[in-house]
């Protein structure tokens, strides 16, 4: 697949999500972006806006293996990663897979779980593999998690540690429908839920060969240069505790290569980072406690450090910006 190609191959994959998720084009598309860019995604909202569902009409569009996760205090790593069980028949250690090692992963309220839990899915949202008894397991491909979290209810939570955090290539919302859309919801629902009837529409194959693809989006010396200022700001700014990391910078580069392929282009222009910065940096944000007590939020915070990066301009297709 070439880039022209991913503009209609992300067209079909949303066509698709939208016949479940009604309204939330964007989130969608962000959701995708990840998806393109081989990371994951925190999805961080309300009870009730479809969360799951988004995560389950994903992995049927794609034709992936899926497996929902429910995070609660009790829940032991194991019970991620799986474990090895002692066979009286054959006299051996065997395997048994936990719920992590599927394609697309729905680690549904990951903050309920102990810190220790959580830990388990360090290992395989970064290197693609888990290591149980000190054997390594390599999980299939293509690999997603998408995670999440009720930012209402803190009670019997435990916050995401920083490292966690750092690992989601997004922060993603849904947010409520609004009144046309609730009403087409009920309608949707009226006789089963729509996600019964969609099909996968995309094969596994066709998804590698876009997410390399996307690789080879044209990025000029001043767009890489406008990603790592705006990346070194966070870690600059007068309220911030820890600013992103350099995972932050590289996810932010290859988001924008994907934003740029979907609107059909074979380069990056500052407004495809610009649009997508704030969902991909803002996360990864620590206040410090004087912002905290002014009741700053990481968004906002992340929003005026965005504002604040020079936007360069030029003809980035040729490399000659200024």
């Amino acid at each position: 697949m070439n880039i022209s190609g991913i503009q209609p191959f992300t067209e079909q994959l949303l066509n698709n999500l939208e016949k479940v998720i009604v309204g939330k084009r964007q989130s969608l598309e962000l959701t995708v972006i990840g998806l393109l860019c081989q990371g994951h995604i925190l999805i961080e909202d309300v009870p009730g806006v479809g969360k799951t569902i988004l995560a389950r009409s994903l992995a049927k569009s794609l034709g992936c293996t899926f497996k929902r996760i429910q995070f609660t205090p009790d829940m032991l790593p194991s019970d991620v990663t799986g474990v090895s069980m002692f066979n009286q028949i054959t006299r051996e250690f065997e395997f048994r897979p936990g719920p992590v090692m599927a394609q697309i992963v729905l680690a549904d309220e990951i903050n309920r779980a102990t810190p220790k839990t959580q830990s388990a899915l360090l290992e395989a949202m970064e290197e693609h593999q888990t290591t149980v008894d000190g054997t390594t397991h390599s999980l299939p491909k293509p690999f997603m998690v998408l995670a999440t979290q009720n930012p209402i209810e803190y009670e019997g939570t435990f916050p995401l540690p920083e490292a966690q955090l750092d690992r989601f290539l997004m922060r993603v919302r849904l947010g409520y429908p609004g009144l046309n859309e609730e009403i087409r919801v009920l309608e949707l629902q009226q006789l089963k839920h729509p996600i019964e009837d969609i099909d996968a529409v995309i094969t596994i194959e066709e998804l590698r060969e876009a997410q390399e693809a996307i690789k080879t989006v044209h990025v000029s010396g001043l767009v890489k240069r406008y990603v790592v200022e705006m990346v070194r700001k966070t870690r600059e700014h007068a309220d911030v505790y820890l600013g992103c990391s350099p995972r932050g910078s590289l996810g932010l580069f290859r988001a924008g290569q994907v934003k740029a392929a979907m609107s059909n282009r074979d380069y990056v222009l500052p407004d495809d980072i610009k649009a997508i910065a704030n969902n991909v940096l803002a996360h990864r944000l620590v206040l410090n406690a004087g912002a905290r007590l002014r009741n700053l939020s990481s968004d906002k915070v992340a929003q005026e450090i965005i504002g604040s990066v020079p936007v360069p301009t030029g003809d980035f297709s040729r490399g000659t910006a200024r």
